[in-house]
This record gives structure tokens, C-alpha cells and sequence, in this order.
């Protein structure tokens, strides 16, 4: 089966592409994609080839937030069915590693992830019409589910993940009745609001320098919101005496987001860092001084099929964070709308 694919080719350089789908093998399954979101990799290939050390080295078919319909089942699958909504986890642990046995497969050594060129070859992404999974990579939805509801439960996996390691910190209390401050309102820190929500948490705070991610804060559930770079004041209040959260999750990867998120928290307080920023400084001065508990929380595992229960039950709303569908005929104007964060949150792709 012939269909199209967005392909970079290198920075400014996405094209659209015919690609050949292949029917699947034994324990596979094809799929008819279509909705993908537009995530901040894809961005990152986009305006500048790569990211940090990594650059592309052969065109390579974006995308990794993807969901679409079953249309074949090969021998040996049973857990999807042929006319089933399926969202596709774009991590394809190996199972054998050390970290795959020991049950935290987002660290596998041999883990191939949709659209990375961390691999030579790379490996080919999943914004095309029709793309052939593995079927233990695919997690049916229940009928009915908007297929671009589906096409989140990539990046709110990867918040699930990170609300985990908070709610591990605290042991059996979890989150229940936590004070959460999210630093960061892209698509990661306003899902991570519905995460932290989701959890038990009582009170949300979110911070943003971008007027229209503070607005999509306080829509999707966050009880206040500022701009530290406006009212540098009203953070500073949060730090007042013992401090005023329990947990930081940092979704911005920004230094200053980082020393001020720190400085709110109480005594053995949790900063969870899930914003890739590249290296930033750390308050260690202020860690010290409050016991404060540092994690870092890298991908998913796990947690893909709790964030497709979730959006499939309806028990979070993530639908506000779709402001734009563009068909894929229309790649490079979804692209460039997405690098805009005045009018875009999550930009999406539909192959319909």
C-alpha cells in the first residue's frame, strides 16, 4: 500500500513523500494512521536538523505522537482487532536488556523510538497514511474515542510517568491533598496539570512567560497561573517561610524556571525535571538547605496504557490542548503554526 509520509530532510527541508507499506508479519499489525500531534522533537528536526549532537544523516519520516484504525491483523495477534481506534506507543523496547528485565524498559539498550536519528539507520517515524506495528505496541480505545483524543496518549504517558515519580516520593499518601507547581505551560506542563489533577493533588499552580499557555492553564484545571518574568513578586511569595509546595514539576528545561520552582518547595519537598533543555544550573544551595528531593523522569513505559484508559474512559479532558488539525497535505504550514506559541499549543496532522 502506497501512502504519504512528512520527511525531513534537513533543517527547513520537509518534504512529502510516497512511501510503500508492506502488509504485516506474524505478531503485527497494519494500521491506517490518522491524527498525529506535532511534538517539540519533530520541531527540533525541523528548524534545525537535530538536536544537541544529534543531526539527520538520511531523510527520515517524522512523528511519534501518532493514532489511527487497525485494517490487518497478522497471525498471533489477539490483543486488537481489525476496524479497532488503537493509539501506537512509539517505543519498541527489546525485552532482552538488563533494563527491559529489571522492568524499566524506557531506559532499554537497544530501545527503538519512532522518528530518532539517535540510529543509524534511523528509525523511520509514523506520520505516513499506513504503517505496519508490532501489535504489542498498540493500545485499543474504546469505540467512539476521537482518534485525535488517541493521538495524546504519547505525550500524557510521558506526564503520568513523571507525576509516578512524585507520587513514589511520597509513598502510600501519594498525592492526595499535594500542593503541585508546574513550571512550563507547553503541551507536557498543561498535561502534566491534568496528571498531577488526576493524582490527588489540591491545588495547581502553573507558571509561563506565554499569555496564551497561562490562559490554557486556567482552562485546563490550574487554580493560578503567572508569568515570573512579569510578577517576579508573586513567586517570590510562594517561597515565604517554609515554602508553599510539595512538589515541582519542572516542564520548561529553563534554569531560572528551575531556581525559583526550587525555592517554593518545603522541607524534603519533589522537583520532578521533565523539560528537556539541555544542561541547566541547579540550585544546589537551596536543595541542601531543604532536603530537597531531585528526580529526573525520562519517556514512559507503563504508563502508555494508563494514559489510553484514562482519555478512552473519559476521566481527563485533554481535548482543549488541540487547537489546530492541519491535513497532511499541508505539513510545512502545520510545522511553522506549531513553532508559534502566540495561537498554537498541540498541532496536529490528520492522513484522513
Amino acid at each position: 500500500m502506497n501512502s504519504q509520509a512528512v520527511v525531513i530532510h534537513g533543517a527547513h527541508d520537509l518534504r512529502l513523500e510516497t512511501r510503500e507499506t508492506a502488509g504485516p508479519g506474524p505478531g503485527q499489525v497494519g494500521i491506517a494512521v490518522q491524527a498525529g500531534g506535532i511534538c517539540g522533537t519533530d520541531l527540533h528536526y525541523y528548524q534545525h536538523g537535530g538536536f544537541g549532537a544529534i543531526r539527520v544523516r538520511e531523510p527520515m519520516i517524522l512523528g511519534h505522537e501518532v493514532a489511527g484504525v487497525v485494517t490487518a491483523a497478522g497471525d498471533g495477534v489477539t490483543n486488537v482487532q481489525v476496524g479497532q481506534t488503537v493509539a501506537i506507543n512509539p517505543s519498541l523496547a527489546c525485552g532482552q536488556c538488563q533494563y527491559c528485565q529489571a522492568g524499566i524498559a524506557n531506559h532499554c539498550d537497544d530501545m527503538r523510538f519512532y522518528g530518532s536519528a539517535m540510529r543509524m539507520p534511523h528509525v523511520q517515524g509514523a506520520f505516513r497514511g499506513s504503517i505496519v506495528a508490532e501489535a504489542r505496541q498498540c493500545v485499543p480505545l474504546p469505540d467512539g474515542t476521537p482518534v485525535e483524543l488517541a493521538a495524546l496518549c504519547e505525550p500524557f504517558a510521558v506526564t503520568l510517568h513523571a507525576v509516578r515519580h512524585a507520587r513514589e516520593a511520597y509513598g502510600a499518601r501519594g498525592l492526595d491533598g499535594m500542593k503541585v507547581l508546574v513550571t512550563g505551560c507547553g503541551p507536557i506542563g498543561l498535561l502534566a496539570i491534568i496528571a498531577a489533577r488526576n493524582a490527588g493533588a489540591t491545588e495547581v499552580v502553573a507558571t509561563d512567560v506565554a499569555p496564551a499557555a497561562l490562559a490554557m492553564a486556567r482552562r485546563i484545571g490550574a487554580d493560578a497561573t503567572l508569568d515570573p518574568s512579569a510578577d517576579a513578586n508573586r513567586i517570590e511569595k510562594y517561597g515565604a517561610g517554609k515554602g508553599a509546595f510539595d512538589v515541582l514539576i519542572e516542564a520548561s528545561g529553563n534554569s531560572a524556571a528551575l531556581t525559583a520552582g526550587v525555592q517554593t518547595l518545603r522541607p524534603r519537598g519533589v522537583a520532578v525535571l521533565v523539560g528537556l533543555g539541555g544542561d541547566i544550573a541547579m540550585p544546589a544551595g537551596a536543595m541542601i538547605a531543604r532536603e530537597i528531593r531531585m528526580l529526573g523522569s525520562f519517556r514512559f513505559f507503563e504508563e502508555f496504557e494508563e494514559a489510553a484508559r484514562l482519555i478512552g474512559s473519559g476521566a481527563v479532558d485533554v481535548a482543549p490542548l488541540i487547537t489546530h488539525q492541519f491535513p497532511v497535505a499541508d505539513a510545512v504550514a502545520a510545522f511553522n503554526t506549531a513553532l508559534d506559541r502566540s495561537q498554537a499549543m498541540k498541532v496536529q496532522l490528520r492522513f484522513d
